[in-house]
């Protein structure tokens, strides 16, 4: 009986001194010691949620050791409020990195700290940044209303992937970024998924989503409400997808601008499709320079399954775009942009402008392969009918709406 004691007293021992060596040491979350699943806690690393205390040190100090940690880590972000300025997420780290957002963050006003962007997360590998919770840039007080696109240029976008490969963004909420929220560049293999994405209707340059130089980037599964393109695709793309968008307000989904600057390279193998346009300023869209710098090309474009409600200008391909009435230069009849193979199919739904579709091509670069396959989308008004433009477009239109079938 004794001995049965003894061994009872041995097994109680062991497992106390067992659960005493698994259980963390106090503060441990935020320190670093090589090993993998590791958690930086940046409440642990000084920081503050209170919305007022420049937490800013506390979450740059979370990346560096995260990215310094032999094994997978997580940069943990609690529930609360924490005032940031500019982030630098340079690598290359050593391992794959979680960004796990639960609380809000938001972005420093005082825009004498910024180089660049709010949140750059740059040369990095297998990264994954996911919420519920909020990058709030907080650009409603400092976005200069009323002036062209040019005036805004200085001011930073919320979050910046550069140089990026096999990352994720899911489950996040971004608000009222200084300028686009999300700008994916040069970076490939990219997901973004599952984001909600607000800014003021009237705000210019707040596009939701931008891609530009990047290849196997997905969008999908986003409720994107701003004042500019919920996703804009800009030169250098390809291999884009763009699903599941509910967009509006804004300025539609659109491949461009092509031709502002020198050395741009292509656009090919873009599909947007099963979205929802609600109240936009323009439905789905390839917009290039009218005198454009560079010589590229957009090819194989797909935008299908696409429900217009009141949209203004619902299909548009526009060579002679120039926002700021002073264009790169002097417009002519000829275009360094060949938009070609672009097929829009089952489109349906409802204009708030008698032009349900657009195509305006250039003389010297008309746009060929063009496809209007069951483009059913019908002008809203009581005052006008339903109608198309076209200019140099050249392609077939099937099982569409007669009224918009002008191709030739």
């Amino acid at each position: 009986m004794a001995s049965a004691n003894n061994a009872l007293r041995l097994f109680f021992i062991l497992t106390v001194v067992c659960a005493a060596r698994a259980a963390p040491a106090p503060g441990g979350a935020a320190k670093a010691t090589g090993g993998a699943g590791e958690s930086f806690d940046i409440t642990k690393l000084g920081a503050t949620s209170d919305g007022k205390t420049d937490s800013t040190k506390a979450l740059q100090d979370a990346w560096t050791s995260a990215c310094r940690a032999t094994g997978s880590a997580t940069v943990f972000i609690p529930k609360g409020d924490y005032l940031i300025g500019p982030l630098n997420f340079s690598g290359p780290c050593k391992a794959a990195i979680t960004i796990q957002l639960d609380g809000t963050l938001l972005g420093s006003n005082d825009l004498a700290k910024y180089k660049a962007s709010w949140i750059e997360v740059s040369h990095v590998e297998n990264i994954v940044i996911s919420g519920p919770g909020t990058l709030d840039g907080q650009g409603t007080a400092v976005y200069p209303k009323g002036k062209t696109p040019m005036d805004s240029k200085a001011l930073p976008n919320t979050l910046v992937l550069f140089y990026v490969t096999n990352a994720t963004v899911s489950g996040i909420r971004l608000l009222n970024a200084k300028f686009f929220h999300i700008n994916i560049d040069t970076s490939k293999d990219i997901t973004v998924k599952d984001v909600s994405i607000t800014a003021p209707a009237d705000v210019e340059n707040t596009d939701g989503v931008h891609v530009g130089g990047s290849s196997k980037v997905s969008i999908t599964n986003a409720t994107i409400g701003t004042g500019d393109d919920c996703v804009s695709i800009g030169p250098g793309s390809s291999g884009v997808t763009v699903t599941g968008i509910t967009c509006g307000p804004g300025q539609g989904i659109s491949v461009g601008c092509l031709g502002r600057y020198k050395d741009e390279k292509d656009v090919t193998d873009v599909t947007v499709k099963d979205c929802v346009l609600k109240g936009t300023t323009n439905g789905v869209r390839i917009k290039s320079y009218e005198d454009a710098e560079s010589v590229l090309t957009a090819s194989h474009l797909t935008f299908e399954n696409i429900r217009m409600e009141e949209v203004a200008n619902p299909i548009i391909i526009d060579q002679y775009y120039c926002p700021e009435k002073v264009c790169p230069g002097k417009r002519s009849n000829s275009s360094n942009v060949s938009v070609k193979d672009v097929t829009f199919r089952n489109i349906t739904g409802t204009s708030s402008t008698p032009e349900a579709i657009s195509l305006l091509c250039s003389d010297a670069q008309p746009c060929s392969g063009v496809q209007l396959v069951d483009v059913n989308v019908e002008y809203a008004g009581k005052n006008n009918k339903t109608m198309a433009v076209c200019s140099n477009a050249k392609g077939t239109a099937k099982g569409s709406l007669e009224a918009l079938a002008c191709l030739v």
